[in-house]
């Protein structure tokens, strides 16, 4: 028994070490092993999540509905609740049902969905305690809704409106706060759209309508960040604008751009641009004197 046990030393040296590609087949083969148990566990949990589906218990549903969601696999959760409202329609359970519904439509980032059924939901169950909430969420989708300021404004314009009206139908909620912050970030991206818009004019050389656009931008937003850069625009394009004008329209637009320069002057006296917007008054006064 001793010597069939007893290690074999010549027979060891025929033993022919592992290469690379043996070391490479192997993971391989344990790659697949992997691959395979993970199959098999996703058929098993799409087996359950199909029975739980066609089941006719409403119990169960709801409560694997609820587990999806607690879970974040709002995938599974939302087909669950969408035929639960039906299933709990008129019933105590269809609030909650439809409150997690609409929820499982922001959280797959539907914004658009999610608006229209937290709106339906406040609709619906007007005196529900989770009715301020959806207000503010069916605003707050539009606010996720609003483009880059490069792009059409008119969901950020939109946001504005709704979180006002959730503002003044709720005065004293704990989210006024946080709705006028929102509402200031959704403003100065139209701000921002108005002003590049304004500069684009300028950048082209069509200075008319950069006065126009320069000037409807302070008018609308009087207190906006651009305001310095916006009049020293006002002035600068008021002055390239009179110089190619016509000799018989020259002083008109030479004095609007003292005016408009003066005005910035006395607005931002310490601007980086001071002294820029002073060498444009005096060559416009040199002008309109030339013609006097």
């Amino acid at each position: 028994m001793l010597d069939v046990l007893r290690f074999d030393a010549a027979s060891s040296s025929n033993v022919q070490p592992l290469t690379t590609n043996d070391f490479y087949l192997r993971a391989m083969s344990l790659k697949k092993i992997f691959i395979l148990l993970a199959a098999v566990a996703l058929l098993a949990s799409c087996s359950k999540y199909q029975k739980i589906l066609k089941s006719t218990d409403g119990d169960t549903k709801f409560n694997a509905a609820v587990a999806y969601f607690e879970k974040k696999d709002y995938f599974r959760a939302l087909p669950l609740f969408e035929e639960l409202i039906s299933v709990y329609r008129g019933q105590g359970r269809a609030e909650k049902v439809y409150y997690y519904y609409a929820y499982c439509n922001y959280y797959l980032e539907d914004y658009e969905l999610a608006a229209y059924h937290f709106d339906n939901f406040v609709n619906t169950f007007p005196r529900s305690e989770y009715a301020e909430e959806c207000s503010f969420l069916h605003a707050y989708c539009f606010y996720k809704s609003s483009p880059d300021f490069t792009l059409d404004q008119e969901n950020t314009k939109k946001a504005i409106a709704k979180l006002q009206i959730f503002v003044n139908k709720y005065p004293t909620s704990q989210r006024l706060a946080e709705c006028n912050t929102l509402i200031d970030k959704l403003r100065y991206k139209l701000e921002e759209k108005a002003f590049s818009l304004s500069q684009l004019y300028f950048d082209i050389g069509d200075y008319k309508a950069a006065v126009t656009s320069f000037k409807n931008l302070l008018t609308e937003y009087p207190s906006t960040s651009f305001r310095e850069d916006a009049m020293f625009y006002v002035a600068k394009s008021y002055y390239l604008y009179a110089q190619n004008s016509i000799e018989t329209r020259k002083t008109e637009r030479f004095s609007a751009t003292v005016d408009a320069g003066n005005e910035f002057l006395n607005q931002f006296p310490e601007s980086k641009s001071a002294k820029e917007i002073r060498e444009i008054i005096e060559s416009s006064k040199y002008q309109i004197n030339k013609k006097s």
